[in-house]
């Protein structure tokens, strides 16, 4: 018999818990937890499911899409657009590595903090 489990949150190792909570937040407008710190930050919307960020000394941005700092996971996120998602993430401060697997079905980018994530059309 299986453990009934409903994912309650995505935790992010980071440096800067607050700054890496507020590109996170223009992002997808999720709202602050009022009691987000320099230590953990968090965001959450209406269906339960909360988005956090939480401080690691000695942070080291994983090198995607190398492997000598694996990035051990990553997060997708639906848009309507794929082309202006793209461009608003990268104004908010998102980078975009060069290696790009499939750029006509969704584009890997990475955040403040070095963790990539991808956006997907449709």
């Amino acid at each position: 018999m299986s453990v009934q489990m409903k994912l309650s949150a995505i935790t992010l190792d980071c440096p800067d818990p607050l700054a890496l909570a507020a590109f996170y937040q223009a992002a997808t407008g999720l709202e602050p937890h009022p009691r987000s710190n320099a230590d953990f930050a968090s965001l959450g919307g209406g269906d339960g499911l909360s988005l956090g960020f939480q401080r690691v000394d000695d942070y080291r941005a994983p090198d995607w899409p190398g492997q000598h700092v694996p990035q051990q996971l990553h997060c997708c996120f639906r848009v309507v657009d794929l082309e202006e998602a793209e461009a608003r993430l990268l104004e908010l401060g998102a980078g975009r590595p060069e290696q790009q697997p499939n750029e006509s079905r969704w584009r890997v980018l990475t955040d403040p903090a070095g963790h990539p994530f991808c956006i997907v059309g449709g």
